[in-house]
């Protein structure tokens, strides 16, 4: 049986009392970390986070022996530049810095309490930590088009004759798509976080640790495109009867338990034995908790600046006016054309639908503007978007580069809706600067909130069937209504200001 030393008590202590005092600060944060764990498939595996973290410490309490907590007070400086990104994805309503910036300032704050070499010691334990940041759906779009990449190519090295767009392909019976459950990021962040642990429990030179979180990286991705591979071949093969539906997803997890046991079966060749443990001499020097003190000021600073930058705007009578056609153009009747994206939280939408003399495709324009944008209220935000996930019938089929057309930066998507493929152009309006990438809009916005301007914001949809001429036709069709309306959509984005309370 382990004698606990009496420094244990007194370092655990000091580690609870810490994640306590940056909870109750960041309340708000920590309990939307936990309702992704608790809500989400992807990163359900935060859940044991937490858990994994105290018994990590529980087991280096041999190694800590009597070594006590000397808190370095210096560490204020790496928590004050994470609070300032939690303050920046605060104003602009970016959850995954504020989620990033509350574990830098978590593993800061224990490393400031601790001490360097305590810190030492708890080394891996406080890297683990951050594998509870939900964050990877960014990854999404690059690991779906691999694996239809992956997929398609195989098919047809197996013979079977395929057509392929984009996520899209179709085999002689049936179609497929790559979807958000098939990018296989489940599977990888779930073999990271299992691999790392295995790697830390069961290696002690990191040579081999890294080897096998390079084997638990690499495996998960390869074995999610030959899984749907076998799917999309047991389709085949069966005409459908098994492999499709809900069963696919089945198994793919069946499929990957398998990959985990070979991983740990790999894992196992390289077995080491465990390291001696060095004894650790006991502390002689009272813990100085004064160095605790700039710390807790500096996780204590940016709530309060918050609530004073952040006050929100009250309602106020708005409204948005579609743009009078341009000669040679009309206005057609909404019905004429379904497809809509989804912007939830503006102030104000329009919603118009035109038709060009002697064209039969009629060309959509959806805006939206916003003003005092929050929780909720902003308008680059993970539901909404040409293709949002919210309007469960349409899928994005390819998004293209952005490119200028008539001096407006835009972005151009391909979507399959149920009436069929739709070419959308989107591009965004800040402060009267013409925008086209989320990241660069999101951005700006942090610095005008900074400098205390107003984020008047809008964002612009154009969009249009592609016939069977093809996608060149539809682009035309955009291009000749932007040239023709740039002037007067900016104009109509430019009204709403006079309303702004001033």
């Amino acid at each position: 049986m382990t004698r606990i030393s009496p420094a244990f008590p007194i370092v655990a202590g000091a580690l609870a009392l810490t994640f306590l005092w940056v909870v109750a600060w960041y309340w708000p944060t920590a309990a939307d970390v936990a309702g992704i764990w608790w809500r989400s498939d992807t990163f359900a595996h935060g859940l044991i986070v937490l858990p994994a973290f105290a018994w990590l410490t529980w087991h280096a309490r041999e190694r800590i022996g009597g070594l006590r907590p000397q808190p370095v007070a210096w560490m204020a400086m790496p928590i004050l530049a994470a609070g300032l990104l939690w303050l920046l994805g605060s104003l602009v309503s970016v959850a995954a810095a504020q989620h990033f910036a509350l574990f830098v300032m978590l593993v800061s704050a224990f490393v400031g309490v601790l001490g360097w070499r305590l810190s030492r010691i708890l080394l891996f334990p406080l890297a683990f930590l951050f594998f509870g940041v939900p964050i990877g759906e960014f990854l999404l779009p690059t690991l779906m088009h691999y694996t239809a990449e992956f997929t398609v190519w195989a098919l047809r090295l197996s013979g079977v004759p395929v057509y392929q767009e984009g996520l899209f392909f179709i085999v002689p019976n049936g179609s497929w798509s790559v979807v958000e459950a098939c990018s296989g990021i489940r599977y990888l962040i779930a073999s990271l976080v299992v691999g790392a642990l295995y790697a830390y429990l069961n290696y002690t030179s990191l040579k081999r640790r890294l080897l096998f979180m390079l084997v638990a990286l690499a495996m998960p991705i390869v074995a999610n495109w030959v899984r749907a591979y076998i799917i999309v071949m047991l389709g085949y093969l069966s005409d459908n009867n098994i492999a499709a539906g809900v069963d696919h997803l089945i198994y793919g997890w069946v499929f990957f338990g398998v990959v985990i046991f070979l991983m740990f079966w790999v894992g196992s060749r390289w077995q080491e034995e465990p390291a001696q443990l060095r004894s650790v001499p006991v502390a002689t020097t009272a813990t100085r908790w004064v160095g605790v003190v700039p710390i807790a000021l500096a996780l204590a600073a940016f709530p309060p600046a918050l609530a004073i930058m952040d006050r929100p705007i009250d309602a106020f009578a708005v409204t948005l006016d579609a743009p009078a056609p341009a000669e040679g153009w009309t206005t057609a009747p909404a019905e004429r054309f379904a497809y809509v994206p989804h912007y939830a939280g503006a102030r104000a939408q329009l919603r118009q639908t035109y038709l060009g003399e002697g064209r039969t495709a009629p060309v959509g324009l959806f805006a939206a503007w916003y003003l005092g944008q929050r929780e909720g209220q902003e308008m680059i935000a993970w539901e909404n978007g040409p293709a949002s996930h919210v309007l469960g019938d349409l899928h994005l089929v390819r998004s293209a580069h952005a490119m200028t057309v008539a001096g407006v930066p835009v972005v151009e998507n391909f979507i399959f809706t149920p009436s069929g493929r739709v070419l959308t152009w989107h591009w965004y309006r800040l402060n009267d600067r013409e925008l086209a990438r989320d990241a660069e809009v999101k951005l700006r916005l942090a610095v005008d909130r900074l400098t205390s301007r107003p984020d008047e914001s809008a964002v612009v949809v154009l969009s249009t069937p592609v016939a069977e001429e093809g996608p060149e036709r539809a682009r035309a069709h955009l291009e000749a209504f932007l040239v023709a309306h740039a002037g007067a959509i900016r104009a109509t984005l430019e009204a709403p200001a006079a309303s702004i309370p001033r």
